[in-house]
């Protein structure tokens, strides 16, 4: 049997399992039953699933999956809680640390409070005023890559979106094709503050938060709507993410992301009894 001990956290309303695999036995090959491990009804149930592994050139290595098994290259949330748990389990010297993630080294650091800072990766790719056509209709809408793809839709009252329909709607849409894309739907009230619900691609269901997409709506209130930084971000399940930044050659930049991290509980998984699709 192959036991493997892991704590659960959440950063902001995502959840996510930890585990310390500075050692190298999890099975990260393994995408069918990283799945079966994030099942909400058959596995432990969670938003992404996090291995802290050893780094040549930082301080560790940040492995995020998707509860569907697939990889991410990075996650805000997620790099929030990973930096908390390194420090937990000793894997960093001190409350400030460099990880290594599929989308670059990013620097982090733990705060008073429960609080945990990233420094995000800078944004790329911006498209503005997209015109995104999805059965029959045209949705209109923002395109950034905060370390992962974003499309922001601007609405004036987000508590009545249909994120579940629309939301997938856009993320399956052949304008995003072939890799898909994160959907945030944003209500934003000068000067500085979002409120925002987010479709996630890989969880394939509205999320409690995002922070890549917080950065994202960000660098759209800021760029396309006029606010103001630091912006604070309302996500879905009752949180508040934090996201500052410069403006800097007409454009915002050096974006920072802080918000709450809490651990939940620890526990121990047979990962060979999980009911793996397809055994």
């Amino acid at each position: 049997m192959k036991k493997v001990r892991f704590v659960k956290m959440h950063g902001a309303g995502n959840d996510f399992i930890l585990v310390d695999d500075r050692d190298g036995s999890f099975p990260s090959h393994d995408n069918l039953r990283i799945a079966a491990l994030a099942a909400r009804r058959t596995g432990i149930a969670c938003e992404g699933v996090i291995l802290v592994q050893r780094s040549s050139t930082a301080d560790f290595r940040m492995m995020f999956f998707n509860p569907d098994g697939t990889e991410a290259d990075l996650c805000g949330n997620g790099a929030r809680c990973v930096a908390a748990f390194a420090r937990e389990i000793g894997a960093v010297p001190s409350t400030a640390m460099t990880f290594e993630t599929r989308a670059g080294l990013v620097d982090a650091e733990v705060i008073d409070g429960g609080l945990v800072r990233v420094w995000m990766p800078e944004p790329r790719n911006r498209r503005y005023n997209l015109q995104v056509r999805v059965k029959g209709s045209v949705v209109a809408g923002d395109f950034v890559d905060t370390g992962v793809p974003h499309f922001i839709v601007s609405t004036p009252a987000v508590a009545s979106v249909d994120v579940a329909r629309l939301g997938r709607e856009l993320r399956l849409s052949d304008a995003f094709a072939p890799n898909g894309v994160n959907v945030d739907f944003v209500q934003y009230k000068a000067p500085n503050i979002a409120i925002m619900r987010t479709y996630e691609r890989g969880v394939e269901a509205e999320t409690g938060a995002c922070g890549t997409g917080a950065v994202a709506a960000a660098v759209v209130g800021v760029e396309v709507k006029g606010l103001s930084l630091p912006m604070r971000i309302r996500c879905s399940q009752g949180c508040e993410l934090t996201v500052e930044g410069d403006w800097r050659h007409a454009k915002s930049t050096g974006f920072i992301l802080t918000g709450p991290v809490r651990r939940v509980f620890d526990g121990e998984v047979d990962l060979d009894a999980l009911e793996v699709e397809g055994s």
